[in-house]
């Protein structure tokens, strides 16, 4: 019996794709999971033929859970993570049983967002930046950031934008490392260049040393409190020099994290002529970015990548091309979610293809915090991209959510 291992996933989403491909495709499937919530709740993961409650931290814990399903005559295809910070664990844990066929070095780099930094140091495709990790070393630093606001304080190990914060002066600077250094005692805290440019989310496949763009997409980012992308919008012809800039940028940046076979995607901003590295991650985006481009190119992403972690050659070509966008929504105020109305009416709507809500009834929903406070999507196509982003807000316009506090104000996001 041939299986694929998963380490970690989302309940839905491009990780949770992945598993349902594997099944697809007639693996047997295998969760090493650290969510007691989703071993409650087995009955909703019929695409997973095998679960395990396991430390996933513990690389003697993963080792011996692989060898019992082995002697169990379970033939191990391959060990994936689609799931952050799981990337490198799946290669590592995947080498000791010699199934990888990514790049673990390449994952260790960029999952260390310093050491991806400190790669990069030299480079012009890095803004400028600093770390501190004690109170005298923030104190040491003022002087040279004093004339340098706004800045960008964030945590490595920060994910989906929880703990990112733009500070405009010393005194937001202070307080941000007091908040950080508490969440994140003795780690090091990231200083960086604020850059007002529009960002760019480029899905990226590498394999065999060619670099493959498989999309750009221009997000639309709100910043209040927090920065969240509320939408993605598909590049099918972002123009010559563009697009060369652009492939010469990721080129360096893949070759100095040494990334030779492997998915990854890249956030970045062009200042000037000069394209700069926000943030890179050893994975495919999760949420509906597999289905995005799936709606874009005809291209099941998670299931060439599943190709390549068997050690199989993908096929990347796309087989057509549409203009795609994806609108997220989120609520204004705080409350515990009484119902959800328009989900159909989004689904039936002009152009949409996908439609997509998180929480259920009973669930405690916030203003965005971080991007797992988006508690819906919907992605449009249509004849332009300015076509299909109108069709995405229109139909997203229709989801409401209705909180216990007010039931009869309709809470939904603010589509600009």
């Amino acid at each position: 019996m041939k299986s694929i291992i998963f380490i970690e996933t989302t309940k839905s989403g491009s990780s949770r794709e992945a598993i349902k491909t594997a099944d697809r495709l007639g693996f047997y499937t295998v969760l090493f999971t650290e969510r007691p919530n989703f071993m409650a709740k087995r009955e909703e993961f019929p695409d997973v033929h095998f679960m395990k409650l396991c430390d996933l931290s513990d690389m003697n814990v993963l080792q011996k859970e692989v060898k019992a399903l082995i002697l169990k005559g379970i033939e191990v295809s391959a060990i994936v993570s689609y799931v952050d910070p799981h990337s490198y664990t799946a290669c590592t844990l995947a080498d000791q049983f010699k199934l990888n066929h990514f790049s673990t070095e390449g994952m260790k780099n960029i999952q260390n967002k310093i050491q991806s930094r400190e790669l990069l140091k030299n480079s012009s495709v890095t803004p400028e930046y600093w770390t501190v990790v004690t109170k005298a070393e923030c104190k040491e630093l003022e002087p040279k950031i004093k004339n340098k606001f706004p800045l960008v304080m964030k945590s490595p190990k920060s994910t989906g934008s929880k703990d990112v914060y733009k500070v405009g002066n010393l005194i937001e600077y202070r307080k941000r490392y007091n908040t950080l250094s508490t969440l994140y005692e003795n780690q090091p805290i990231l200083i960086e260049e604020y850059l007002p440019e529009p960002q760019y989310l480029v899905e990226v496949v590498v394999h065999k040393g060619k670099v493959h763009i498989m999309a750009i997409i221009k997000q639309d980012i709100q910043y209040n409190r927090r920065f969240i992308v509320m939408g993605y919008k598909l590049l099918l012809n972002p123009g010559v020099r563009f697009s060369n800039g652009l492939m010469k940028a990721i080129n360096e940046i893949v070759a100095k994290h040494g990334l030779e076979t492997g998915p990854c995607h890249l956030e970045l901003r062009r200042k000037g002529n000069q394209w700069k590295l926000i943030e890179i991650n050893a994975r495919i985006s999760g949420a509906g970015m597999n289905n995005m481009i799936k709606a874009a190119y005809g291209i099941n992403l998670v299931e060439e990548m599943l190709k390549m972690a068997l050690g199989n050659d993908p096929n990347l070509t796309p087989k057509f091309q549409k203009n795609v966008y994806m609108q997220y929504v989120t609520v204004e105020k705080k409350g515990t979610l009484e119902k959800v109305t328009g989900k159909r009416k989004a689904l039936a709507s002009q152009g949409v293809v996908e439609v997509y809500v998180k929480p259920r009834k009973g669930s405690v929903i916030t203003p965005p915090l971080s991007m797992g406070h988006r508690y819906a999507y919907v992605t449009a196509v249509g004849n332009t991209a300015i076509e299909a982003e109108a069709n995405a807000k229109k139909a997203a316009a229709e989801i409401q959510f209705w909180i216990k506090e007010s039931p009869k104000e309709k809470i939904t996001t603010v589509i600009q």
